[in-house]
């Protein structure tokens, strides 16, 4: 279980910034890169307004009513939010939450809360989830450029996916994982760990995501 820690101490007169960038790939999700360390415990990820007691962002991010997952990781935190709601007014509503946040002087996360991946699924109950995602979500998104994204396995939390059609060997792949593919698993199944691509990119110099490479936090 991680320890309660604080962030670095922030003074009232000293500049927060946070960057929001929208994914490419899910229009209900939005990632804030903060300036300074968010929470430095691990990644904690919250399916729910129920699910986030015992973290003080996490309630603050809640209590906007819109806000249907958080995940806090380093000096990140992705918001995805309610699929009828609009980011127009709530990206500056949370940025302005995760800035009285800090300037509170209370740590993001208490000890009480286990980092994501503490009560670990099984490979096979995650590779479910991720094909539900696949199925519901990323492979519609993406079929207007004629791709596609397979799972092939989970294995010790380590996502193997191949992808084919528009996808395979596209420059914009990197873009498609890293921007919007990525993070979606990452609300999905926080217990995964890297993603390892296993496409033979026969027109590209490299995989799109690095095969030795781990998820950031």
């Amino acid at each position: 279980m991680s320890e309660a820690l604080a962030p670095d101490r922030i003074r009232a007169d000293q500049p927060i910034s946070i960057r929001a960038e929208a994914s490419l790939v899910d229009p209900d999700s939005c990632k804030f890169t903060v300036s300074c360390s968010v929470h430095p415990g691990g990644s904690f990820f919250f399916a729910g307004r129920e699910r986030a007691a015992g973290s003080p962002l996490g309630e603050r991010l809640f209590a906007l009513g819109s806000v249907a997952s958080v995940l806090i990781a380093g000096n990140v935190v992705t918001i995805g939010k309610a699929p009828d709601a609009a980011w127009t007014g709530l990206k500056a509503a949370i940025g302005s939450a995760i800035r009285a946040q800090l300037l509170s002087g209370m740590p993001a996360i208490l000890e009480t809360v286990a980092p994501s991946g503490t009560l670990a699924r099984s490979d096979a109950e995650l590779g479910a989830a991720v094909q539900e995602l696949l199925d519901r979500e990323v492979n519609r998104s993406i079929a207007g450029h004629g791709g596609k994204i397979s799972l092939v396995e989970v294995q010790g939390g380590r996502l193997f996916i191949t992808m084919s059609g528009g996808c395979q060997g596209c420059a914009s792949s990197q873009v498609t994982l890293r921007e919007g593919f990525e993070v979606m698993v990452k609300r999905v199944a926080p217990e995964i760990t890297a993603i390892v691509d296993a496409t033979e990119h026969a027109a590209g110099k490299q995989p799109f995501y690095p095969r030795a490479g781990s998820m950031p936090g």
